[in-house]
């Protein structure tokens, strides 16, 4: 017989959300798995003593989890989701009649916290990774990737300087005709500071930005999609956003400017758990940033009591100045050296002990100073040779060139760290770390843009952008975690560790009982 389904709504219902979502669900593990209670003790301050309830802390941590693990960046569809969703709901510990909060208290909330609470959560879950026994600690891979800011490039604003701003632009710039009135698109609000509107580029940056200008500006408003975002040439040093001050315009080959910030993720080699995350500003380099991402994970990888030995990175934290801070700190570099560097001119000789060159007609080229280059701020050794050294040499002229009458030439004040930086890089165990990293950290960096919200930000600020940030790589940790303990369950891994675990702990205990003369003999099972 035809059976037909018709629905008609129950005035009562005896219904209990634990019964429907199963004991294998996702979410139902995670919340067994986490523990965030110490966050009502650590934002009690944030709150005041009256007044209508907030939302639970806890709560709106793990709405935000939840959005970064569905790909859901936008608090209004994140609770639409959420509504329809029985596991999450569980996991959030609201029942099926249960109102969740606004979704504008989740934007709200995520600016009164300030980093050092997200920080907390993420090292609440490193710490359950490191208990897990997922992370080796020994070798660090790092990398760098942009990230889209919650800016348009249509609303940049010109820099103005100290004199009158259009007699300046015809006197040092080139510019476009989008330039010379109002953006295309009016900010609402200059949020940016003094500071961030005046212009503070030299001359020679300024005339710099001129000469590229000046290839741009003979088509630049006449050529097909003039109109289109990032058709113009844009600069750090004259523009500005003044939707969100703390973005900055940066350019990848063959593709538009855009605002971004800079994304420096730290990953452990031996399960992908990301040890360390922070925003920084896009228009610095990656070498800048090396020693406060170091001196951040050693410490807390040395809170976990984990050792750490190698730190892998790419040719961008290439610096002297980065090998001999690291070395000081006891840590080996495997950081392939920059393109330009070069211990000292091609066919020169160098000798240690006396600190001179030797050239290919074997006259001797002395040690002069040492001196800081202005233009990248880094310490360098300057080596001159007389002019009475050089006046008969038979190579002269193609070791000189026409006008030069002495030899003279500069090598970085750390050339002893690179060499044995390049050593470490050409070594058997650099070309397998050099692999490593490649499989490491930037599988990871595409996980967090495609699958974990970061592929843009949604806030303003750089200290907005760098809770995202966090959100997002505590969500890939305990995925990572959940996803390691299921497995180590299903071998039977998990009961083998426990038991070796049990059988020291009662070997030391019955040990330190008899003394050290008189140990017992454990029975293997």
């Amino acid at each position: 017989m035809q059976g037909k389904k018709t629905y008609q709504e129950k005035l009562f219902n005896q219904f209990r959300l634990s019964e429907r979502v199963p004991e294998d669900n996702f979410y139902r593990r995670l919340h067994r798995a986490i523990d965030l209670n110490f966050l009502y003790k650590t934002t009690q301050k944030f709150y005041g003593s009256s007044g209508q309830k907030s939302i639970d802390p806890i709560v709106f941590f793990k709405l935000c989890l939840v959005g970064y693990l569905e790909n859901i960046t936008s608090p209004r569809k994140l609770i639409a989701h959420c509504s329809m969703r029985l596991d999450i709901l569980y996991f959030l510990g609201y029942d099926i009649d249960e109102e969740l909060p606004w979704h504008s208290t989740i934007s709200r909330t995520r600016q009164l916290f300030p980093e050092d609470v997200f920080e907390s959560v993420f090292i609440k879950v490193f710490e359950l990774c490191v208990s897990a026994g997922m992370v080796a600690g020994h070798t660090q891979t790092i990398d760098s990737a942009p990230v889209k800011a919650n800016a348009s490039m249509d609303t940049l604003e010109l820099k103005v300087p100290e004199e009158d701003l259009e007699h300046h632009l015809r006197q040092i710039r080139n510019i476009s005709n989008r330039d010379k009135h109002t953006p295309l698109r009016q900010s609402k609000e200059n949020k940016a500071d003094k500071n961030q509107q005046t212009l503070s580029a030299s001359t020679k940056e300024l005339q710099a930005i001129k000469s590229r200008n000046t290839k741009w500006a003979k088509d630049q408003d006449a050529r097909p999609g003039a109109g289109v975002k990032g058709s113009r040439y844009t600069s750090n040093k004259t523009h500005y956003s003044p939707t969100d001050p703390d973005a900055r315009i940066i350019v990848k080959p063959g593709k538009a400017r855009k605002l971004n910030y800079l994304s420096q993720l730290t990953v452990d080699t031996a399960n992908h758990v990301i040890s360390d995350i922070k925003a920084y500003h896009a228009d610095g380099k990656d070498s800048q940033h090396l020693p406060d991402i170091v001196k951040r994970v050693k410490q807390r990888l040395w809170k976990s009591q984990l050792v750490w030995e190698n730190c892998v990175a790419d040719t961008g934290y290439s610096s002297g100045e980065n090998y001999a801070f690291l070395e000081a700190i006891g840590l080996k570099s495997f950081i392939p050296a920059h393109g330009t560097y070069k211990g000292g001119p091609n066919g020169f000789t160098y000798d240690k002990e006396k600190d001179h060159y030797t050239c290919p007609e074997g006259k001797t080229i002395p040690f002069k100073k040492v001196f800081i280059e202005k233009k990248n701020n880094t310490k360098k050794k300057e080596y001159r040779g007389s002019k009475q050294l050089c006046i008969d040499c038979p190579i002269r002229t193609s070791c000189l060139g026409k006008s030069a009458q002495e030899k003279k030439f500069t090598v970085t004040y750390y050339r002893e760290e690179y060499q044995r930086n390049i050593a470490r890089v050409n070594s058997n165990q650099g070309r397998y770390l050099k692999g490593k990293r490649q499989s490491t950290v930037e599988p990871v960096f595409g996980t967090l843009t495609q699958f974990m919200g970061l592929n843009k930000v949604n806030t303003i600020g750089i200290k907005q952008a760098n809770k995202c940030m966090q959100l997002s790589a505590i969500a890939y940790n305990l995925k990572k975690y959940m996803k390691f303990i299921e497995k180590r369950t299903k071998s039977g891994a998990g009961a083998l560790v426990l038991y070796f675990s049990l059988k020291n702990t009662f070997y030391k205990a019955i040990k330190s009982l008899l003394g050290p003369s008189k140990s017992p003999k454990i029975l293997s099972v």
